[in-house]
């Protein structure tokens, strides 16, 4: 059974499945949620915030989730190519969804390795 991130404001509820959550990307002391059905939400929430309310509801084993640099976190399920040279992430499912996203080269190299390493195991 899937998880659901649940976050709630004064105006409003937002639960999501995890598997559904591609990336959250930080705009100063807003963060968005971006869903693969294509939909977007934006909570006043800084991301270290955030990732630390997603720990909270996920079950420790569960490392879906990855902090890459200080503006995003990623669904490690989506990670499609990793090219820290050109600062280049991208993000798909293979068929309904593409997101090229940005990061630092050291943040980027350090992602690649983690999943070289436990691609490996």
């Amino acid at each position: 059974m899937s998880k659901n991130l649940l976050f709630s404001t004064s105006t409003e509820l937002i639960r999501v499945p995890t598997e559904a959550v591609v990336f959250i990307s930080a705009d100063g002391n807003y963060s968005s949620i971006k869903m693969a059905d294509g939909g977007e939400y934006v909570l006043t929430m800084q991301l270290g915030q955030m990732e630390k309310r997603i720990s909270e509801m996920v079950d420790p084993n569960d490392n879906r989730f990855i902090r890459i640099g200080k503006s995003l976190i990623v669904n490690r399920e989506f990670i499609t190519l990793i090219n820290p040279t050109r600062q280049k992430i991208i993000l798909s499912d293979g068929r309904t969804f593409r997101h090229e996203l940005s990061a630092s080269k050291e943040a980027l190299k350090a992602l690649k390795e983690l999943i070289e390493k436990e691609e490996s195991l």
